[in-house]
């Protein structure tokens, strides 16, 4: 499992999200950390709305795990704030972010949490406040790392007028076949296509870069806004013409070429993993550090449909 840099740590480049747990056993949850934790993941995604009850998926996790101080201290927990599911809405208040926090490190059974990240954006944030929560939090010694989702560069801007600590991830959908942030780049100022228009101020994954952010891609599979994976589908026959063929030539299972494709980029970035079943664990890992050449990596973006002028 190759390791990329995460603010201060070190961390691999495939993680574990675990938004799907909320009715697993606790013998199924302790075969999926295993599992993950033989290839090298031990960077476990959460939020405080994923579950059938708010925190649900942080407790079915702790409790399943019953994790000692020192095994705690062997892996890194993430998790998320500020989505109040039953309006629903967005809320980056203090009071919010805080009472999450706390309602996370009582479920995770934890006296701090590695990583916070601002669950999407609010469209009625004051930076002034979310600066008071992440002073607070960082203070109290309750979270030592702070990042957030979905997030333009002007919205990350935007905290940075207030926010004094480092923004070390931004979690972002992407795939090959959902891959707006990476094409938009390739097709600049080209016209007549779609893939041109600068949607969300441009420049995501650069403006990433610039700033020693790590994007972490979620959905890595998913072809579209949840709508179902794009591995093996019959509507991107060649698409998965390319993974085929590329699977065999390295002597993996497709699931690795589609997470190969996301940790070849230069910006060395985290692919999120949604999925509870083992084999899929186990084969998206060996997408960790699969050389793919420019070529290759050309090739699958324009089976994807993208344009390479």
């Amino acid at each position: 499992m190759r390791k990329i840099t995460l603010g201060a740590n070190d961390a691999p480049n495939v993680v574990l999200g675990v938004m799907r747990i909320a009715d697993k056993t606790d013998e199924e949850v302790r075969a999926l950390v295993a599992a993950a934790r033989d290839v090298g993941i031990d960077f476990f995604d959460h939020a405080d709305v994923y579950g059938n009850e708010l925190h649900g998926c942080e407790s079915r996790f702790a409790d399943a795990l019953q994790l000692s101080p020192s095994e705690r201290e062997q892996i890194t927990l993430q998790t998320k704030a500020g989505i109040v599911r039953e309006g629903p809405y967005f809320d980056f208040s203090y009071d919010h972010l805080v009472t999450s926090v706390e309602g996370s490190l009582q479920a995770l059974k934890t006296d701090y949490i590695d990583i916070l990240l601002l669950h999407r954006p609010d469209a009625l944030v004051e930076p002034e406040e979310v600066a008071r929560a992440f002073d607070h939090l960082e203070s109290s010694g309750k979270v030592r790392a702070f990042g957030v989702s979905n997030q333009t560069p002007a919205q990350i801007a935007l905290l940075k007028t207030a926010v004094a600590q480092p923004i070390v991830a931004n979690q972002l959908q992407l795939s090959i076949t959902h891959a707006p942030t990476v094409a938009q780049g390739v097709a600049a100022n080209m016209a007549g296509t779609e893939q041109s228009i600068v949607l969300d101020g441009g420049g995501i994954i650069d403006y990433c870069r610039l700033h020693g952010i790590t994007v972490q891609a979620w959905s890595p599979f998913q072809a579209g806004f949840f709508t179902g994976t794009f591995l093996g589908s019959p509507d991107y026959a060649d698409l998965n013409a390319v993974i085929d063929r590329l699977a065999k030539a390295y002597d993996v299972p497709a699931i690795a070429i589609a997470t190969a494709w996301i940790t070849r980029h230069p910006a060395n970035m985290q692919v999120v993993l949604g999925t509870t079943t083992i084999e899929r664990v186990q084969g998206a890992a060996l997408g960790s550090d699969i050389p793919l050449t420019r070529a290759e990596w050309y090739e699958l973006f324009r089976a994807a449909g993208y344009r390479v002028p």
